[in-house]
């Protein structure tokens, strides 16, 4: 192994090792601060105090910010190269704004169909 891979291979373990108690501990308890307020909202919101459509969306947020600390931390995606992580997270955006357009244009299209 040459002296420019050692190094970079000792950087990178360095990058990834930076994972220490403290921040796993950090990380654990917004997580778990995010799924009580998804439990709060889900079972202890009653329909009249906030509106089942309302609380959907505010469900939907929190979710994908705790799927986004997931992938950050415990997948070490957040210790990766920019295009790394755009090369990742493009694609799924876009693959989310087809799903959502292709649900728009269906439902234009069903008074039509029927």
């Amino acid at each position: 192994m040459s002296a420019h891979e050692q190094h970079t291979s000792a950087a990178h373990h360095e990058e990834h090792g930076s994972m220490g108690k403290g921040l796993i501990w950090k990380v654990f308890f917004i997580l778990l601060g995010i799924t009580v307020v998804e439990f709060i909202i889900a079972l202890g919101i009653s329909n009249e105090v906030m509106p089942q459509h309302i609380k959907n969306v505010v469900y939907i947020i929190l979710t994908l910010a705790k799927a986004a600390y997931i992938v950050a931390y415990f997948m070490h995606l957040k210790f990766e190269r920019v295009g790394l992580i755009l090369g990742i997270i493009l694609p799924i955006l876009f693959i989310m704004y087809f799903i959502v357009l292709m649900m728009i244009e269906g439902n234009a299209l069903l008074p039509v169909l029927n």
